[in-house]
């Protein structure tokens, strides 16, 4: 149910599923089981994100302190590949990063610290991302990386002539550029 990743403090959960004729059920978060899992965090917010078009991105963002945000990534339609890039100064994996595919149908999790940027691509039309976060969104400690950049060179597995961006995302800072306060 909870696995360790390349890149410590990244945690793939995967709920148990239990099947009948009528379908399944699947218990996707429960504070006493995620704490023994090592996600122990008290959230604050549930936010909710669709993407209409395949191919579209979002991130790499992340709010700095005292706003930092842990946050708990499911995918409750469609498909994306998440992607967590270590932002702390003092990790081996600075700048480092871990790809992974999120989606209604394999139900993965993925916990992100605080000290992590966080973005991801549609890999389907209507995908929705579904995030627990564990302070409030505050636009004055909120800040863009470029998806695109060439420090990190993330491979999103779309061509960027079909990319939907916004226009916040393509004014991200570079890496190079960005002071982490982690």
């Amino acid at each position: 149910m909870f696995e360790t990743t390349d890149i410590p403090g990244l945690i793939l959960v995967t709920p148990e599923k239990f099947d009948d004729d009528r379908g399944y059920f699947s218990e996707v978060y429960n504070l006493k089981s995620y704490s023994k899992g090592n996600i122990d965090h008290t959230f604050v917010q549930d936010n909710q994100s669709i993407s209409l078009k395949k191919s579209t991105i979002r991130g790499l963002h992340f709010q700095s302190p005292p706003s930092a945000q842990d946050k708990l990534v499911r995918v409750g339609q469609g498909s994306v590949m998440d992607v967590a890039v270590d932002i702390r100064k003092s990790s081996k994996y600075f700048g480092k990063y871990l790809k992974v595919k999120l989606s209604a149908e394999n139900r993965k999790q993925l916990f992100i610290p605080k000290g992590f940027l966080h973005g991801f691509v549609s890999l389907e039309d209507n995908t929705e991302l579904l995030y627990k976060c564990s302070d409030f969104y505050a636009p004055e400690h909120d800040c863009t990386v470029r998806f695109d950049d060439p420090d990190l060179n993330i491979d999103w597995g779309q061509h960027e002539s079909v990319l939907n961006i916004s226009y916040k995302d393509l004014r991200g800072v570079s890496f190079k550029d960005l002071s982490s306060p982690f």
